[in-house]
């Protein structure tokens, strides 16, 4: 009895699959991009309320040409919600994730899962403590288009380790970030572009291109 004929087309795809597998993390919810998006916007609101609390219908303006000491005394809330930021896009990134790893029966901390967190952590760490530094002394409209920049570079030096959208929204950052530096009033609406509008995008792309069926 002969054995029925395997379509090599089939037998490519398969191979394919298995080595994309083993060579990149590819279980990144475009989900997760939405809700770090949410929470972006969220927390340019939150800055945008606080900083006219505080300084009025200037607000971000205002800020850039505050005092030494003026910077110290705000400086614990925006920490803060930079923290509170962080930590809930995060919980939504690892939720989500998770939940996509496990359908798709892949590994979420394996090899390639510690090569994409710490290539992506790098960066950020180095990027956000310039920008501290940039906030303390002074230069006030660097830190946003900073903060967009590092993303960015991070971004592109984690695409070789997934999927290759990545590199599009790390592109789309560090443009953001450029224009961001010749426009330095508009701070706040460029992080809600690049950290808000620009992950809901790409989550959205994502999430239709690869989860949707």
């Amino acid at each position: 009895m002969t054995k029925p004929a395997v379509d090599p087309l089939v037998q490519l795809t398969e191979i394919r699959a298995i080595m994309e597998r083993s060579s990149r993390f590819i279980s990144l919810s475009g989900l997760s991009g939405v809700g770090a998006g949410v929470v972006a916007l969220v927390g340019a609101g939150a800055s945008h309320w606080f900083l006219r609390h505080e300084y009025g219908d200037r607000g971000y303006l205002r800020l850039l040409e505050s005092t030494e000491q003026e910077r110290t005394l705000v400086l614990p809330y925006l920490m803060a919600l930079a923290a509170a930021m962080i930590g809930a896009a995060l919980a939504v990134a690892i939720f989500f994730t998770l939940r996509r790893a496990r359908r798709t029966g892949t590994g979420l901390w394996n090899s390639m899962g510690r090569r994409l967190a710490l290539s992506l952590a790098i960066p950020l760490v180095a990027g956000g403590l310039f920008c501290l530094a940039l906030f303390v002394r002074g230069a006030v409209s660097l830190v946003i288009p900073g903060l967009l920049l590092f993303y960015g570079l991070a971004l592109l030096n984690a695409s070789k380790y997934t999927l290759d959208e990545i590199r599009a929204l790390g592109l789309t950052q560090i443009a953001l970030g450029l224009v961001a530096m010749l426009l330095p009033g508009a701070g706040l609406l460029f992080f809600a572009l690049g950290f808000g509008l620009g992950h809901i995008g790409y989550g959205l792309l994502m999430y239709n291109r690869y989860e949707r069926k």
